[in-house]
């Protein structure tokens, strides 16, 4: 299935803007499943410079530098994607969680060792023995690990409410786990740190849904906006992908950006901007549309090359405010919904 992903953001600052420096994780990666044909961006004002890279996790992020005087900052990035499901699981064939969980903390197979970083503690995601005794119910001694992971999201679809505005980047993940509720990033690092504590890996992804269901098809929580989700890695079976907001294993309609220990890894973007106020007001807008059939030649160009040192190209969505500066703010975008 072929898609086309529309992302638009607008700033607007209660005082001018002399420069921002900015990191934007929003060209989707490739995966097995999923090919990203073309990303095109724009940005006003014009940023002075733009460098690809790639991220220790393989995602595609770019610097950009804005070093003009700005009240607006306006980002519009165009990405088509087709993506393809993932072939079908049969969890009970995996490994007792157990087993895969001492696998994967004392091998010294190299498929494991970068692994590993997705067992530890990370910036908003940290072990503790609530998670575990959360985990605990859907872990019963020598039961396949995939079956607990299934379990674990139905039960965190079950006992959260899905509840925008909520909650914020900063809301602390043991408050989560009390008051049960949030969005999608909430209920993926709740996900992310009931395994790490029981000692399994998981890492977060963020990507987007499809806007429009086929007919006969629901509507998923989280379209229309950037989308978050979890992942487990499972031995011999590589990384199997859950989405506890919808109770589902991301098929055809889910679409990857990227992924990384949580949120803090990969936000949409993340920078700091010297002057603008304290109140910047956004504007954000994404709209997922399957595309119309495509060859697969015509679609090579802009994915593979990225922005190259082109200057007018962009990036998207919602960030925090470092109030405790007065000339300046760092920003990150955070509400995903």
């Amino acid at each position: 299935m072929a898609y086309r992903v529309r992302h638009i953001t607008c700033y607007q600052f209660s005082e001018p803007v002399s420069l921002s420096h900015n990191l934007a994780w929003l060209q989707p990666r490739h995966t097995p499943s999923q090919n990203p044909l073309s990303f095109e961006w724009t940005i006003e004002p014009t940023p002075a410079i733009v460098f690809p890279r790639l991220d220790i996790h393989g995602n595609r992020v770019h610097y950009f530098e804005v070093l003009e005087s700005h009240r607006t900052l306006t980002i519009e990035c165009v990405s088509q994607v087709a993506v393809t499901p993932p072939l079908p699981l049969c969890p009970g064939v995996s490994p007792p969680w157990e087993e895969a969980r001492d696998l994967l903390n004392a091998s010294q197979d190299p498929r494991y060792l970068l692994e590993r970083q997705f067992l530890l503690d990370s910036p908003l995601v940290r072990r503790t023995p609530e998670l575990a005794r959360y985990a605990a119910p859907s872990f019963p001694p020598r039961r396949p690990l995939i079956d607990g992971v299934i379990d674990l999201m139905r039960r965190i679809h079950a006992d959260f409410a899905y509840r925008p505005r909520a909650t914020t980047i900063a809301t602390p993940l043991s408050e989560i786990l009390a008051h049960r509720h949030g969005v999608c990033q909430d209920f993926a690092h709740v996900a992310i740190g009931a395994l790490r504590s029981l000692g399994l890996a998981a890492r977060y992804v963020s990507g987007y849904l499809e806007t429009l269901p086929p007919p006969g098809r629901p509507r998923l929580v989280g379209a229309d906006a950037s989308h978050a989700w979890f992942a487990t890695l499972c031995p011999y079976l590589g990384w199997i992908d859950l989405d506890p907001t919808n109770d589902l294993l991301p098929s055809d309609r889910h679409i990857t950006l990227a992924w990384g220990r949580d949120y803090s890894d990969v936000p949409p973007l993340k920078g700091v901007v010297l002057g603008g106020g304290r109140n910047p007001v956004l504007d954000v807008s994404v709209d997922v549309q399957r595309d119309t059939p495509y060859q697969e030649s015509g679609f090579t160009q802009n994915a593979n090359q990225g922005f190259g040192q082109t200057p007018n190209q962009g990036f998207s969505q919602e960030f925090d405010q470092d109030l405790n500066r007065e000339f300046s703010q760092d920003f990150n975008q955070n509400s995903m919904y």
